[in-house]
């Protein structure tokens, strides 16, 4: 089956609710205006259920299908939140909202699984029930953990899950998708060292944590140079070194650093915790100090089940002729939450030669539009065929 001609005739609507999502941007839990918007309209679509509230500002649409004697029930998953970022696109429909904008293209999967609600809402053309989640706070706030928390999946009894992301850089409407882990672990980590502070010119009355910090910084590299497997991924990043002076002559009495690691599976994420505290604390006491460790954890890795992945690789063969294989992705996916509790699998859709997600000058390609929303709705026709 190729590009339904349904959303070839709704792709200028469709376009609108995006456009309009894009203009008013929420972010993390405070997407209250787009959640509304999302509610009203799957109301107007004739969902049997329309559910708000659901991780906070949630929405949860049930659509039935035509026939029901399996009860098969298939979860398809949205995010709806944009990113504090200040718009440069220039855009006619750019954001409204001052330091926020919708960089990731959040405002383009809630229309197109809008778009999807829509079909599947007038042709029904399937053999059990898709639940439609429109998720808050993907950029960083948990908003799948908190749905899942509200207990989504069991109210439901979501059996299967699927997620989409827009891709710059990939052709516009083509699908690449990877088995097992495939967005990386995201956690984070804030150390103060405790020093001695005290004049530039008598340093060796001091217990300078400037120098204690800046060996840290290098020794954190170790982690993935000398205690990961080669052949494992781990990404330690220093992001910030801050001391508590910023006098020319004055060694601070602390430094703090704020960094973040990307890991691929749960045993290299324990490494790298486990070794971050142990580095930092023994750096600190060569020199005299004390380090004060705070690790935090964030989202997990997120896989794809391979059963659904092969199945969904084979819609998107469908729907666009080719699906390619995609590369491990070292950013993280709250929709890992939803994976952990149900098997699914999670797509990228390409959205030609654009600005890279996060950044000012980002905006979603609507020529996607077509094959995003065929992807879903192939998901359910094809998982769940009427008779």
């Amino acid at each position: 089956m190729p590009i339904k001609n349904r959303f070839a005739e709704l792709q200028g609507e469709i376009t609108e609710w995006r456009r309009d999502i894009h203009e008013n941007p929420e972010i993390l839990f405070e997407t209250h205006r787009t959640s509304a918007l999302v509610a009203d309209k799957l109301r107007e679509f004739g969902c049997d259920e329309v559910v708000t509230g659901i991780g906070r500002t949630g929405v949860v649409g049930v659509i039935k299908g035509k026939v029901d004697t399996g009860g098969k029930v298939i979860g398809l998953r949205a995010d709806m939140d944009a990113l504090p970022i200040l718009e440069a696109t220039g855009l006619d429909y750019a954001s409204k909202t001052e330091g926020a904008m919708h960089a990731c293209g959040h405002d383009g999967h809630t229309a197109m699984l809008l778009g999807a609600a829509k079909y599947l809402s007038e042709t029904r053309n399937f053999d059990g029930t898709v639940v439609v989640i429109f998720q808050p706070a993907e950029e960083g706030g948990g908003g799948g953990r908190e749905m899942c928390e509200d207990g989504m999946m069991d109210r439901w009894g979501i059996q299967e899950v699927y997620g989409m992301h827009n891709w710059p850089g990939r052709p516009v409407g083509s699908f690449a998708i990877r088995p097992g882990a495939f967005f990386a672990a995201t956690d984070q980590f804030d150390i103060t060292f405790e020093g001695k502070g005290g004049h530039a010119a008598k340093p060796h009355e001091t217990v300078d944590t400037t120098v204690m910090a800046a060996q840290a910084v290098l020794a954190l590299q170790t982690v993935a140079a000398r205690n990961a497997d080669p052949v494992d991924q781990v990404v330690v990043s220093v992001t910030s070194f801050e001391t508590s002076s910023t006098a020319f002559n004055v060694i601070p009495q602390t430094v703090q650093l704020k960094g973040t690691v990307r890991t691929m599976s749960r045993e290299m994420r324990d490494l790298a915790e486990k070794r971050i505290k142990e580095i930092c604390n023994g750096v600190a006491a060569t020199f005299g100090g004390a380090a004060e460790v705070t690790y935090y954890r964030g989202y997990p890795v997120m896989v794809n089940s391979d059963a659904q992945t092969d199945f969904a690789a084979d819609v998107a063969r469908s729907v666009s002729g080719s699906c390619d294989e995609a590369p491990l992705i070292m950013g993280g996916e709250d929709f890992a939450f939803m994976l952990e509790e149900r098997p699914g699998a999670y797509i990228l859709v390409g959205n030609g030669d654009t600005a890279a997600v996060h950044h000012p000058e980002y905006n979603f390609n609507d020529e996607a539009i077509p094959a995003g929303c065929s992807w879903w709705a192939e998901i359910v026709e094809q998982r769940m065929p009427a008779a």
